[in-house]
């Protein structure tokens, strides 16, 4: 089981397991929270925690659509 724990004060810490339910992000663009898999972002192995960022829904199309031609950038 993997976890992520904090002290919150002396007398109290906190500890969460990690699962495919309760890992999140914001969006590097909008900042809006985005759910992730983190088997999806790592399990190629060439990605790390600290240096990857994943993009919500609606940035990300619109990303795909700027670099397709679909849209011009703004």
């Amino acid at each position: 089981m993997f976890y992520v724990k904090e002290t919150i004060n002396d007398t109290l810490e906190v500890k969460v397991e990690i699962n495919d339910e309760n890992v999140f992000c914001h969006c590097p663009v909008c900042g809006k929270e985005v759910a992730v898999n983190l088997e999806d972002v790592l399990g190629d192995g060439r990605g790390d925690l600290f240096g990857t960022s994943v993009l919500c829904e609606e940035c990300s199309r619109e990303m795909m659509e700027v670099q397709r031609g679909d849209r011009s950038e703004a």
